[in-house]
């Protein structure tokens, strides 16, 4: 029994390299296709965007003299290639998928609107929403939290490489501990970097809470939705 009705799951571009140094690891998008399989099975209704870090990052192309509106609209693009990545790969593992984007593009995908993405979800299909939120200057952490609190999520889940929030990196400081819970107000004043300021923002003001978990650990995904105590909560 999942412990919730509607999702949006983040993904991290990078997460779907795998092992390689760019673009898509055939063998990860295939294993967070088979998670996304396993938690459909228990009747949630699934929204999913993703970054394009492993192809491109708007911010790191302005800093190398890339104008900024043209390198977030690259990074954009690179989110439709990874979401239509996705699309396949659950497609391929016998689950209904359809892409819609935040920038008109048919026949690639659907122009994004809430209640189309709604009605899909309540059919049965996985929505992924890409192309960000069709703006520069904003991140795909600010486009998930949006579309969380469009389509009425009841939880935002941040799948990363990490557990959880930590006092510090993991990755470079040994002495970081990690917290179990921890409220918006907290994140904010310790300036951890959960996500970007708006994206956090975002989701303190609407109440939408947030599970920051390891997705590239298979299984994980099917046990924070069964409410197991993995990874960390952000909520108000």
């Amino acid at each position: 029994m999942a412990t919730y009705k509607r999702i949006l799951l983040k993904l991290s571009g990078e997460s779907l390299m795998g092992e390689k140094q760019y673009g898509i690891d055939e063998k990860r998008l295939a294993e967070y296709a088979a998670q996304i399989k396993e938690i459909h099975g228990l009747g949630v209704q699934i929204g999913i965007v993703i970054g394009g870090g492993n192809i491109f990052r708007g911010l790191s192309g302005a800093n190398k003299g890339f104008d900024r509106v043209k390198g977030d609209q690259m990074g954009m693009l690179a989110t439709v290639i990874n979401s239509l990545a996705l699309s396949s790969a659950l497609v391929a593992a016998g689950v209904k998928a359809r892409v819609l984007t935040a920038v008109r593009m048919e026949p690639i995908g659907e122009f994004y609107n809430k209640w189309r993405a709604i009605e899909c979800m309540e059919a049965g299909e996985v929505v992924i929403m890409s192309a960000g939120t069709g703006n520069p200057f904003f991140t795909t952490d600010t486009g998930s939290s949006l579309r969380g609190i469009e389509i009425e999520a009841d939880v935002m889940l941040k799948g990363t490489r990490v557990d959880g929030i930590y006092t510090a990196d993991p990755e470079k400081d040994p002495t970081a501990t990690k917290f179990h819970d921890i409220t918006y107000d907290e994140v904010l004043k310790r300036g951890l970097k959960v996500m970007d300021l708006t994206a956090t923002c975002m989701c303190k003001e609407n109440n939408l809470p947030i599970i920051v978990f390891d997705m590239d650990t298979v299984g994980n995904l099917k046990k924070v939705m069964q409410g197991e105590d993995i990874g960390t909560l952000v909520h108000n």
